[in-house]
């Protein structure tokens, strides 16, 4: 079966994955998504895995994107150094089997004692980037469990840095003397402001973080604003580390709805102009411009 009959799309990450059924014409005529990342992947049993996938959505040729292709995987696609584009990425794909199942690699950034990788990222990005969703000379922000600042210079990666806010948030929300704190949704309000700005201005971080709960002992905030606080905490301090050497000019925020609308509305408090684009749609626009160029 060829390419152009259609193809599966599917976004494997840690610990979930998404697959996308395209039609000929490029539309998306079936998905779906669960919680079986590759760490729920026994070893030996991802051809297992791919056939519920194709029991699913039927049985066309695989584009195979994030950490499904890392060394804790099912066949390693090693990294696309910086500066990477489509065509780049689509020269060092890596077959699980010939002509069928394509796994994406991701891509590196290494200069000086700097060094950085990607898996799955870079085909939102370049996806955007081909359909104008992005400028070719761009700044993006990522956000996710680890959020990604992108350069893009003429429509290539030309160099990125990764901050663990969603994963450190995540680990105390779960493990740290905050957690029973930290289980309300996170709010865009004054104590999600008063964290963005203490993040922005501070670079007292690990400190801050402990004053979370001893300020609610003492009375001086709100044991309902602890969540909203501390994440804005987090992500203004992100910010401050991505935004550091930026251009002016507007900025791409690129992911899952619910992410990109906390940063994004902490970016205006920054003083920039942001522009969410919807992670989902940027991948299929990045699977369909690379399965053309197989």
């Amino acid at each position: 079966m060829r390419w152009a009959e259609g193809f599966i799309a599917v976004d494997w990450g840690t610990t979930n994955r998404r697959g996308y059924l395209i039609a000929p014409d490029g539309r998306l005529v079936d998905e779906m998504e669960d919680d079986q990342g590759i760490l729920s992947v026994p070893p030996g049993g991802f051809p297992e895995a791919v056939a519920q996938l194709r029991s699913r959505l039927g049985d066309r040729p695989m584009l195979m994107a994030g950490m499904v292709g890392s060394n804790r995987g099912w066949v390693e696609a090693s990294y696309v150094p910086c500066p990477a584009g489509l065509r780049e990425i689509a020269d060092s794909l890596r077959w699980a089997e010939p002509g069928w199942i394509a796994i994406i690699p991701g891509v590196s950034y290494a200069s000086g004692p700097a060094a950085d990788v990607m898996r799955g990222e870079e085909v939102q990005i370049l996806g955007a980037v081909a359909q104008s969703m992005v400028g070719a000379d761009a700044l993006v922000c990522h956000p996710g469990t680890h959020n990604k600042w992108v350069r893009l210079k003429e429509g290539r990666i030309t160099s990125f840095r990764t901050v663990m806010t969603g994963e450190l948030f995540s680990l105390m929300k779960e493990h740290s003397i905050l957690s029973e704190l930290l289980s309300r949704p996170v709010e865009i309000g004054e104590a999600f402001a008063a964290g963005v700005r203490r993040g922005l201005d501070q670079d007292d971080l690990t400190a801050e973080l402990f004053s979370v709960r001893a300020r609610v002992l003492l009375g001086k905030a709100e044991r309902g604003d602890a969540a909203s606080y501390a994440s804005g905490l987090l992500i203004g301090t992100d910010l401050r580390i991505g935004l550091r050497g930026a251009p002016d000019g507007e900025i791409a925020v690129m992911g899952r709805p619910e992410l990109t609308r906390l940063f994004a509305a902490a970016l205006e408090m920054a003083g920039r102009e942001p522009r969410e684009i919807d992670g989902e749609e940027a991948f299929l626009a990045g699977a369909r411009q690379l399965a053309e160029l197989i």
